[in-house]
């Protein structure tokens, strides 16, 4: 289970406090609100549009102009034979079960999580249940139900029991198929919102939306990923690079995916906002990286995938140096990004010890990829994956290369030629193709697939037989006889002037969504006075609006100074709003600090006489007074992050007051 999610302040979090603040300062709203909505789409409102164009601009500036990455769009709706190619027809499945008796579906491995974790929660309150009664009454071993909140039973289970829903939860995304039915089987695993057994085998069911094309309907999806369009152009991209390797694409845009009965907000959704990096490498440099020195001592929190399989989810604090050398992350490329997320998360504002990185286990790995790892970030649902870390091999490029015929491979001169000795296997085509007439193809794919070490065998067979018997299923019995007149397999020297490889694929996968939302849960706290009053503390950079502008009341005198300032500050690309309200200056403050506003201008009287204002950090409502030109450099400096506000406040004059309810 994960551990218990607290504010920014150390306050437990109210998972509904955020979210009723989120849509009531219109953050983000559900689509199609007034129509009853459709779950698992969500509206941005205009905080939530500018809160997320800042994580984006801020990701573009951290990846895209700090590692030259080229940056490609392509469109949401990819043909069939594209995703049929990539796996993704057959293989981007989760599993699913049907409720026995109303025919709702569910996600297996999630149904499971919140069963488990419910008894769980159950026996921590019989527990402390039982403590209550034994002061009361001695019955230290009488065993006690009681009604709890939501569908929480409080029942003590056994310790042994404990331990193996634990070591479950720890592993859940291990399962296969039939290793979850076996879990549904074995532990009574029923519909937490009828309390209906469900239909079993689990089973697979595909997430990704089908469309048509045009008049003659021609079969397509929308992307579940915003992968497949950086692959199909990776030969422009190179040819862009000059045909340097290696080099990173990028591509930031919207994905679908049909998620089963979507929950969670923000955190699972049928249609967001991705951000993934495809980055190019030569498969014999051993994966290293150029600037991995630059890194190699930031530190994580990383959870092994040995550990989740011993079902314990204690995390390692390791460098990324340390985990590369010692074989635990698997190779520098993948340490690198690794690093260079942590650093983003951070320039975000989110909380160290709420991100780590998890291991993927066997199982759970992706059709296409060798490794991975994700980057999870602690909200009040638990542990939730934001970015995914994968190692795809050359998957892609090999399988778009096959079907295409198109060769997405890099070709460089060789600094020396390379002299290579093999067998080779020659079909005398004027006496092949008429002998196999229709199997031909077949054969000759057999032949193409013979291995150095069976062409050598089989030379020497040819040679002293005449003839030779090579395995091709689905021709006659599965085996084929070839004589000397239809095959020659002869040892042959060649120089090799150029190389000519598939790249590997290093894909940092960023879901912008679920960063926006965890984010937001991270910087949320509540400023204790009179009344319990929300506060989000963006870093000035993220923030949605930088800057209110605040005249002490609505006398007309003050318009023309709010009018100057707001100029300078869109001079300054500084985004502003003006509160002119009725309201005290303190709860016009406060309105803002809900949306995370993080200084404030107030225009008095004395404004007007010596063109001196006061300007105030939302965190600890400090102010300080100085000249226009003075206020508005300072903000500069704060919001590029070159100074901080403690550096603002000590240089400045101190100013009391205004704070009024």
């Amino acid at each position: 289970m994960a551990p218990e999610m607290t504010t920014l302040k150390g306050q437990p979090l109210n998972r509904t406090a955020v979210d009723t603040l989120m849509r009531r300062r219109f953050f983000y709203t559900p689509t199609a609100d007034i129509y009853g909505g459709v779950a698992g789409f969500y509206d941005f409102g205009p905080p939530g549009c500018a809160l997320q164009a800042n994580i984006v601009e801020t990701w573009r500036k951290h990846f895209v102009l700090e590692e030259d990455m080229l940056e490609v769009d392509s469109p949401m709706i990819t043909p069939f034979p594209v995703l049929k190619t990539s796996g993704h027809v057959e293989r981007f499945c989760d599993f699913v079960a049907k409720d026995s008796e109303n025919g709702e579906i569910l996600r297996a491995d999630h149904v499971v999580e919140e069963v488990l974790e419910a008894r769980l929660k159950g026996d921590k309150e019989a527990r402390g249940q039982k403590v209550e009664a034994a002061a009361e009454d001695g019955a230290a071993d009488k065993k006690k139900k009681k009604k709890v909140k939501g569908k929480v039973e409080a029942i003590k289970l056994d310790d042994a029991v404990v331990q193996e829903y634990t070591e479950i939860l720890a592993k859940i995304d291990n399962y296969d198929g039939p290793g979850l039915s076996e879990l549904f089987e074995k532990y009574d695993i029923r519909n937490p919102n009828t309390g209906n057994k469900f239909k079993m085998p689990v089973y697979e069911q595909n997430l990704m939306f089908d469309v048509t094309i045009g008049g003659a309907r021609l079969p397509a999806y929308l992307r579940p990923e915003t992968a497949q369009g950086q692959f199909l152009n990776f030969s422009k991209l190179l040819e862009f690079n000059q045909q340097k390797m290696p080099f990173a694409s990028a591509q930031i845009g919207k994905s679908g995916r049909n998620e089963i009965a979507p929950r969670s907000g923000l955190l699972r959704v049928r249609e967001f906002l991705m951000a993934e990096i495809e980055h190019y490498v030569d498969p014999e440099s051993g994966k290293k990286h150029t600037r991995f020195h630059e890194v190699e001592d930031v530190k994580i929190n990383l959870l092994d995938g040995k550990v989740q399989l011993e079902g314990k989810t204690e995390t390692t604090a390791i460098t990324i140096g340390e985990g590369v050398r010692t074989g635990v992350i698997d190779n520098e490329t993948v340490g690198y990004f690794m690093a260079r997320i942590q650093l983003f998360m951070l320039r975000l504002g989110l909380d160290p010890a709420k991100i780590r990185f998890r291991e993927h286990m066997e199982n759970e790995m992706a059709h296409y990829a060798r490794y991975c790892v994700d980057c999870e970030l602690l909200t009040s649902y638990g542990w939730i994956e934001c970015v995914g870390c994968a190692d795809r091999s050359a998957y892609d490029l090999s399988c778009h290369t096959k079907a295409t015929g198109v060769p997405l491979v890099v070709r460089e001169t060789r600094q020396e030629p390379l002299t290579i000795t093999e067998y080779v296997a020659e079909t005398t085509k004027a006496k092949f193709g008429p002998r196999f007439k229709q199997d031909g193809k077949a054969v000759q794919s057999a032949i193409d697939q013979l291995t150095e070490e069976v062409k050598e065998k089989l030379s020497l067979e040819l040679k002293d037989n005449g003839k030779i018997t090579i395995a091709v299923p689905g021709v006659g019995d599965g085996k084929v006889e070839l004589t000397s007149d239809l095959i020659k397999i002869e040892q042959q020297t060649r120089t090799e002037h150029t190389r000519e490889f598939i790249p590997n694929v290093i894909e940092p996968s960023f879901g912008i969504g679920r960063i926006f939302y965890s984010l937001c849960e991270q910087v949320f706290w509540t400023r204790e006075g009179a009344e319990e009053r929300a506060v989000l503390s963006f870093p000035p950079a993220i923030a949605p609006t930088k800057v209110l502008l605040v005249p002490l009341s609505s006398n007309p005198d003050f318009k023309p100074m709010i009018a100057e300032l707001t100029k300078k500050l869109r001079k300054h690309h500084l985004s502003s709003r003006v509160d002119d309200s009725g309201a005290s200056i303190g709860k016009r403050y406060s309105r803002n600090d809900e949306l995370g506003t993080p200084f404030g201008i107030t225009v008095d009287f004395q404004s007007l006489k010596d063109n001196t204002i006061t300007l105030r950090d939302r965190d600890s409502t400090d102010q300080v007074r100085a000249t226009q030109d003075e206020i508005l450099e300072a903000l500069v400096k704060l919001v590029h992050g070159t100074e901080t506000w403690s550096q603002v406040y000590e240089r400045l004059p101190k100013f009391e007051g205004q704070e009024l309810e």
